[in-house]
C-alpha cells in the first residue's frame, strides 16, 4: 500500500498531454456557465470585522475527516482575511436566499463590507465565523492547508460543526443567472 501511495505522490504529468494547449478563458467561461453549483456564502472575520462573499468553487473532499475545499479569488478583502484567522463558515444557501447571495455578491448598490451582515440572521458556531440563519447548511471550518492556485487560494478545510435543516431547496447558479429547482 505505501508503494502505491509513494507512486501517487511521485506522479509527474504526461508529457505528450503537457504540450497540447489549453482552451481560452472565454471558451472556459462559456462551458462552466452550464456547470449548475450551489450558491453559498463563504464568511470569516479578521479582529472584529467579518467579511464575506458569494462563492460556487466549494466541493466535498474527504467524509473522514471531514474536509471541504473553498476557492477564493486573492483579490477580495475576504481571503486575506481567512489567512489571517485560519478559519471560514461555508452557508449552503436556500432558494429563497437570493437576496443574501446577491448582497455578497456586490450586486446591491451601496452595500458593502460590514452592512452586508445586516441582511439576514447570523449566529456563531465554534469558530466564531459568521453563520447564516436559515441556510440549508453551515460548515464551520478550520483552514489546514493552502494552495496557490492562479488567481485563487484553495482553501483545504477541516470540519469542526455543523448546522441545517432538514428539506429544503437550495439556491443554483447556472448560465449567469441564480435558479432555484423546479417543485
Amino acid at each position: 500500500m505505501n508503494k502505491e501511495i509513494n507512486q501517487l505522490l511521485d506522479w509527474t504529468p504526461n508529457t505528450e498531454l503537457a504540450g497540447l494547449p489549453l482552451v481560452s478563458a472565454d471558451d472556459h467561461r462559456y462551458g462552466m456557465r452550464n456547470l449548475a453549483a450551489a450558491v453559498t456564502l463563504i464568511t470569516t472575520r479578521d479582529a472584529d470585522v467579518r467579511l464575506g462573499l458569494t462563492a460556487t468553487a466549494v466541493c466535498s473532499v474527504t467524509v473522514d475527516p471531514p474536509r471541504l475545499v473553498v476557492f477564493v479569488n486573492k483579490k477580495v478583502a475576504a481571503c486575506e482575511a481567512i489567512l489571517n484567522s485560519g478559519a471560514l463558515c461555508i452557508n449552503v444557501l436556500s432558494g429563497d436566499q437570493e437576496h443574501e447571495a446577491k448582497v455578497f455578491a456586490g450586486m446591491v448598490e451601496g452595500v458593502h463590507g460590514e452592512a452586508r451582515f445586516e441582511h439576514g440572521q447570523w449566529h456563531e458556531l465554534i469558530t466564531g465565523m459568521p453563520a447564516l440563519e436559515g441556510a440549508l447548511a453551515n460548515f464551520d471550518c478550520r483552514v489546514v492547508k493552502v494552495f496557490d492556485e492562479s488567481t485563487h487560494h484553495a482553501f483545504l478545510c477541516e470540519v469542526l460543526a455543523t448546522r441545517g435543516q432538514q428539506g429544503g431547496e437550495p439556491l443554483l447558479y447556472l448560465n449567469g443567472a441564480f435558479r432555484r429547482l423546479a417543485p
